[in-house]
Parts: C-alpha cells; structure tokens; sequence
C-alpha cells in the first residue's frame, strides 16, 4: 500500500522547497492566486510511488485571460495542458470538508517548459513543475461543491479538434478526492488551501507540444471554453 505523500520523504523534500521557493517570492511583492496540481494520472503515481496528484504554485503574474498571445520563443520544450480549474470561496480548515469551499469550476490552460525529464521528483517539485503560466476562462457558480454532472471535454489546436471525452476526471482523478489530497500535504506544511484561489487540477488530455504561432483551444461543454496563441 502506498504511504501518504505527506509521509513521502522525498516528496516531502520537493514541497519544502517549492513552498519556500514560493515564499521568497510573495516577499518580492508577488502576489499568489492559487496551486496547480500535476502527477495524477495512474502512470505517474507508479513511476513515484506517489498517492495523488502533486502541488506546485500559482504566481499572478503568470496568469492570463482567454484569447491572450503567450511568447514561447526560448523555451526548450514549451506544452499545453487542458485542465479543469476549481475556485474557492472559503479557506479549507477541514480538508474533510473541502467540497463546501467549492465556488466554481471553470476552463483553463496550463503553458509548461518541460525543460528535462521528469525523474526526480523533488528536483521537478522545487522548480515549480515546469509552471510558465495559466490561462483561466470564466468560472461557473453553477458548479458548486466541485459538481461536472454532464461536463463534456474537447481539446483544439489551430480550430481543429484533436482529443475529446466525456469523462475529464478519467486521468487526473475526481476533483473532490485530489483538493483532499492536496489540502492535507499542505497541511503538513503549515499551509492550505484559501478562499479566493483556484486550482488547476492536471492535464485532462495528454499534453501536446508547441511551436510558436499555435492556437490552442479547451472547451468544457456547457461550462465555457479558453484560448491561447503562442
């Protein structure tokens, strides 16, 4: 049986630092918006050894509105992932409870550099998941509590479709059980999950790699849609 991550020393090195990595920042005036979480899928969690997904952070200046151009010029290996973001209306004291923080879900994507091979963990964790940045769609209030009743997924690249589903929890896990998850390696740390914030909860298709001058669509029927050019 697999040990909690928050038991994981080598995951629990990984945090530290990220967290640290995160608080430096936050005294340099940035301003925090939210966690992002990655890892999930059944492939990853036997390649770590891991029990769920695992957090990196949110930095506001990273994040962008739908329709934004988003320069990849200089990465080495620039990927967009589709993800499902869930806003917070309250802080979850209680990480048995976190369904009732639960304003919102809404679409998004995440711009990644996977810079290197994702093999130590605690390297891949310190660095922030290769985060670059997000861009977030409208959030639907209609979705309290984390519910995707009917929720629909199609993933575009230059107005084409390239991947659908009808099950977006399929690889990344449902969305109640993960902000379980993370609520509670957070806090061993001293940290949570706060109202206000929104978390991306994991790629819902296999990432697809970029070159400059792409449109990337993510649609979550009926919730809304984003797009980004790169």
């Amino acid at each position: 049986m697999t040990a909690p991550d928050w038991q994981n020393p080598v995951v629990r090195d990984g945090v530290r630092r990220m967290l640290e990595n995160r608080a430096q920042l936050m005294e340099q005036g940035e301003v925090m918006i939210g966690w992002k979480l990655a890892f999930g899928a059944p492939v990853w969690l036997e390649k770590f050894g891991t029990s769920g997904p695992l957090p990196g952070f949110l930095p506001g200046s990273r994040r962008h509105p739908s329709g934004a151009v988003v320069s990849v010029e200089g990465w080495t290996r620039p990927v967009a992932e589709s993800e499902m973001a869930v806003y917070l209306q309250d802080d979850v004291d209680d990480p048995g409870r976190v369904a009732d923080s639960i304003s919102a879900i809404g679409p998004a994507i995440e711009l990644a550099d996977v810079d290197k091979a994702p093999e130590d963990i605690a390297e891949v964790l310190a660095a922030n998941i290769f985060h670059k940045a997000v861009i977030l769609g409208e959030a639907d209030l209609s979705r309290a509590g984390g519910d995707i009743s009917g929720v629909e997924a199609r993933v575009s690249r230059g107005g084409e479709i390239v991947d659908a589903t009808s099950d977006p929890q399929a690889l990344i896990g449902e969305l109640v059980p993960i902000l379980t998850h993370t609520a509670r390696l957070l806090e061993a740390f001293g940290e949570k999950l706060r109202a206000g914030e929104v978390v991306i909860t994991g790629s819902v298709f296999a990432h697809l790699q970029l070159s400059p001058g792409e449109e990337i669509g993510f649609r979550l029927d009926p919730v809304g849609a984003v797009v980004v050019h790169v």
